[in-house]
């Protein structure tokens, strides 16, 4: 095993630890005490261009504007489901009784339930996107996956029906809330209430809804998913690319994203027992190792474009060449791309990763969620699956 990738992902997670897995985000400008006074400037412009002049800055202000250090469900979710694989690959409980911790917290911090009758998880800042405003704690598709994924993944080692539960629940709110039939397609919503189409939302949500229907012998559910991936792989290229979303602003091919749609179709196919998806897969797969990755290792941003540079790339890579590639190559080029990753985007003194690189500067704020908590379970699912082959 690499070195320097154990390293890394032993000193982020005594990082969180010591933190108490509290951190900033990219999106929490929202969270500054200034809108105590205006909570209406939230909304509209003003509110859009505060996040946006946070998560642009490469100095990081939010203490001088009073945004603090919190949790986010997702982020916590990532380290779960990392501390899983390092259970997996070392049998010390210690990684075990953290993922139990962790797991009861987010147990506490599911979006209430009077309003939407099903288990389900949001962020904990507001936030003004392009599209629609969502207040804090509002559910959201991904933010409920990746948690209920944790969950589940949990309740497999431990047995316990208290994470269980909640995780498989999750499908209802999924499919009674977000299940869209607009302008002639099929898909799952990112957020409650608003009909945007976006490829690896509606693919996650298909993928999630596919498992936990195969779970509990739900006919119904299963051809809902069928539809949301028929509906995504509809809107595939010739070339196996997809765009992010169906929105005029939404018309460009990302690393991160690519290897989320391809990642949740693997996900979705496996769990419905089909081989309906394996050309789109293939030739999704294709594409993103062709026109997503630089020869040295370098995982890009967009196809056209390898700025900036971010670990969410560098992890969504590893997931996607080990879960959906699965070859001694895709290992290979996996295990190529940390060691670049470690090599230009990994600050040795404060033992963390930087948020971006970009061509012309660096911005190095510790973002919890967004680059630490990805890391670390990327790094710790490519040691565990290397630990793996070592003993068979």
């Amino acid at each position: 095993m690499n070195q320097n990738l154990s390293e890394c992902k032993k000193q982020i997670l005594k990082s969180a630890q010591e933190s108490s897995y509290a951190g900033q985000d990219p999106f929490d400008g929202l969270n500054s005490r200034l809108f105590n006074f205006f909570p209406k400037l939230k909304t509209g412009i003003f509110g859009l261009a505060f996040i946006q002049l946070n998560k642009r800055l490469a100095i990081n202000i939010r203490p001088l504007l009073g945004v603090p250090r919190m949790r986010n469900p997702k982020g916590i979710g990532l380290f779960i489901l990392g501390l899983l694989e390092d259970y997996k690959a070392t049998n010390e409980k210690i990684y075990l009784d953290e993922a139990k911790e962790l797991a009861d917290w987010l147990l506490t911090q599911q979006s209430d339930k009077t309003t939407w009758l099903h288990s389900c998880w949001g962020y904990h800042f507001d936030w003004n996107a392009r599209a629609f405003f969502v207040p804090k704690g509002k559910p959201n598709v991904i933010t409920t996956i990746y948690v209920a994924q944790a969950l589940y993944a949990l309740s497999e080692v431990t047995g316990e029906n208290k994470y269980r539960e909640p995780a498989l629940d999750s499908a209802h709110f999924i499919v009674k809330t977000l299940y869209k039939e607009s302008d002639d397609k099929q898909f799952f919503g990112y957020i409650p209430g608003e009909n945007t189409f976006v490829h690896n939302a509606s693919l996650w949500g298909a993928a999630w809804v596919a498992k936990v229907a195969t779970l509990t012998s739900n006919e119904n559910y299963k051809q809902l998913a069928l539809n949301a991936a028929r509906q995504s792989v509809k809107g595939q290229g010739a070339d196996g690319s997809w765009v992010y979303g169906a929105r005029h602003h939404h018309q460009f091919i990302d690393g991160f994203h690519t290897g989320y749609n391809l990642e949740a179709l693997r996900l979705l196919s496996d769990a419905l027992n089909t081989d309906e998806f394996e050309e789109p897969i293939k030739l999704g797969l294709q594409y993103y190792k062709e026109h997503l990755f630089e020869k040295d290792g370098t995982a890009k941003y967009y196809n056209n474009n390898r700025y900036p540079l971010d670990m969410h790339s560098v992890s969504q890579a590893i997931f996607t060449l080990l879960k959906v590639g699965k070859t001694a190559d895709d290992f290979a080029m996996a295990e190529k791309i940390i060691n670049q990753s470690i090599e230009t985007l990994y600050l040795s003194k404060e033992q963390r990763f930087i948020y971006q690189k970009n061509k012309l500067f660096t911005n190095k704020i510790n973002y919890i969620r967004w680059t630490q908590a990805w890391v670390y379970y990327s790094f710790a699912y490519f040691h565990s699956q290397k630990h793996s082959q070592k003993i068979s």
